[in-house]
C-alpha cells in the first residue's frame, strides 16, 4: 500500500460521501425528482455510506486487482436493494477509479472480463434503482446501460490511454538506454580501433626509416676503408634518416595530443605528392628503386582523392618499399602510378624476388600487408598483393568519383 493507493482510496471516499449526502440532503429541495433518494442520517444513506467507504477499503487493500473491481461494482445493486434510489451513483465513484486501474495495467482476458462483470453490475443496480422509483421499463433499461459502460467504460478508457503513454515513455526510456550503450560501444570500438592505428602509424614510421638505415649501414661497413668520402655521405644519410623518424614521430605523437587538430586532415608530404619523395628517399639509400608514371601530368592529387584515402596511399607505397628492402634487399623495385582510368587511380610497388634460400618463412611475417589490407578497407580502396610472374606486387586502386575520362596511357622516364 503506497501513498499514492492511500491518497486515491480518501479521495474516492470523500467524493463518493459528499454525492451521496447531497443527494440525501437535495431531497428537501426537489421531492418530486428525489423522491426515491435516501434521508441524510437515515437507515438507508448509513448503508450506503458503509458501502461507498467498504469500496475505498478494498481499493486500498487489492489495489489494481481485477477481483477488486468486481466486488467494488457488487455495491451498486446492494445499494439499490437497500433504498439509495437516485443516489445510486455515489457508488459508481470507486467502479470508476477501479476500472481505471485495471485498464491502466494492460487490458487482458482476465481485466477486459472483470471490466464487463463490473458494467453488468453497474448497469443493474441503476435498473433496480430506476424501477423502485417508478421509471418505465425502456427508460430504465436505456439509463441502465448508459450507466453501466460510462463508468466500466469512461475508466477503462482513461486507463488505456495513462497506460499507452506509461508503456510509450519506458519504451522511449529503454530506446535511449540502449543507444546510450551503443553509443558507449561504438566509442569503445573506436578508441580500439585507434589504438591499433596509432600502433600501425608508428610500426610503418620506425619499420621504413629503420630498414633504410640498417641497408645504409651495412654499406657503411664496407666503405670506411676503401671510401671515407663515401661513408661519411652514408653516416650524414644515416643521421637525415634518424632525423626524419624523430619528426615523424614526433609529428604522429603531437597529432595525438591535440585536441583541435582536424583528424581527417592528413600532413601535406603523407600524400599521394609525397611519394615521389618516399622514392627518391629510397634511391639515396642505395635501393634501386624506380618511379614509373602513366597517364597525363594533370594526375589526381590534393583536390581529387580525400586526405584520409591519400594518407593510405602514401602508408601503403611506404610500407611496400620498406617490405621490398626487408625482404628482398638489391632486387629492383618499381612505384607505377597509373592515371589511364577515369574511375579509379592505380599504385603498384613491383620488386623482384629474392632467392629462395633468402626469403623469410610465413611464420616470421609481420603486420605490413594485414595493415595495407585494413587501411584499404576503412577508406574503400581495393588491395591487391601476391606473386606474379616471378615479382612481388602490390596494388592499391583508388575510386575516384566523377572523374574525367583521362587520356591514353604514357610512361614517363624514372625518377632521378
Amino acid at each position: 500500500m503506497g501513498r499514492r493507493s492511500t491518497q486515491v482510496s480518501v479521495a474516492t471516499a470523500v467524493v463518493a460521501t459528499a454525492l451521496l449526502s447531497f443527494v440525501a440532503a437535495a431531497r428537501s429541495s426537489f421531492p418530486e425528482d428525489l423522491a426515491g433518494a435516501p434521508r441524510l442520517g437515515g437507515a438507508p444513506w448509513l448503508v450506503g455510506e458503509l458501502l461507498v467507504l467498504a469500496q475505498a477499503v478494498l481499493l486500498l487493500l487489492r489495489d489494481r486487482a481485477p477481483l477488486a473491481l468486481v466486488v467494488t461494482a457488487v455495491a451498486a445493486p446492494l445499494g439499490a436493494l437497500v433504498g439509495l434510489g437516485p443516489a445510486i451513483g455515489a457508488t459508481s465513484v470507486a467502479v470508476l477509479v477501479a476500472a481505471y486501474r485495471v485498464a491502466s495495467r494492460r487490458v487482458d482476458a482476465r481485466g477486459g472480463g472483470s471490466l464487463a462483470v463490473a458494467a453488468v453490475l453497474v448497469a443493474t443496480g441503476e435498473l433496480l434503482a430506476q424501477r423502485g422509483a417508478g421509471a418505465p421499463a425502456g427508460q430504465a433499461v436505456a439509463g441502465a446501460v448508459v450507466q453501466g459502460l460510462g463508468v466500466a467504460g469512461l475508466g477503462a478508457l482513461v486507463g488505456v490511454v495513462v497506460g499507452t503513454r506509461r508503456e510509450t515513455r519506458a519504451a522511449r526510456a529503454e530506446q535511449l538506454r540502449a543507444e546510450t550503450g551503443e553509443r558507449t560501444a561504438m566509442v569503445e570500438a573506436a578508441v580500439a580501433r585507434e589504438r591499433t592505428a596509432m600502433a600501425r602509424e608508428l610500426h610503418d614510421i620506425a619499420a621504413h626509416h629503420l630498414t633504410g638505415i640498417a641497408v645504409m649501414s651495412a654499406a657503411i661497413s664496407k666503405q670506411v676503408d676503401r671510401d671515407p668520402a663515401a661513408a661519411k655521405e652514408a653516416i650524414e644519410q644515416v643521421r637525415e634518416q634518424t632525423t626524419s623518424m624523430l619528426r615523424d614521430m614526433r609529428g604522429l605523437v603531437g597529432m595525438l595530443r591535440s585536441t583541435g587538430q582536424d583528424p581527417t586532415v592528413a600532413p601535406t608530404r603523407e600524400s599521394l605528392d609525397g611519394i615521389p619523395a618516399l622514392v627518391e628517399a629510397a634511391r639515396e639509400r642505395g635501393e634501386p628503386v624506380h618511379l614509373i608514371r602513366s597517364g597525363p601530368a594533370d594526375r589526381p592529387g590534393q583536390d581529387d582523392v580525400g586526405p584520409l584515402v591519400q594518407l593510405a596511399a602514401y602508408r601503403t607505397v611506404q610500407e611496400a618499399l620498406t617490405n621490398a628492402a626487408r625482404h628482398a634487399p638489391g632486387q629492383e623495385c618499381r612505384v607505377e602510378v597509373d592515371t589511364t582510368s577515369a574511375d579509379a587511380l592505380r599504385l603498384t610497388v613491383v620488386n623482384d624476388l629474392a632467392p629462395a634460400a633468402r626469403r623469410p618463412s610465413p611464420s616470421r611475417a609481420g603486420f605490413g600487408l594485414v595493415g595495407m589490407r585494413e587501411r584499404a578497407e576503412l577508406t574503400g580502396c581495393r588491395l591487391e598483393h601476391g606473386e606474379v610472374d616471378g615479382t612481388w606486387r602490390v596494388t592499391l586502386a583508388i575510386p575516384i568519383d566523377d572523374g574525367p575520362r583521362l587520356a591514353a596511357p604514357s610512361v614517363e622516364g624514372t625518377t632521378t
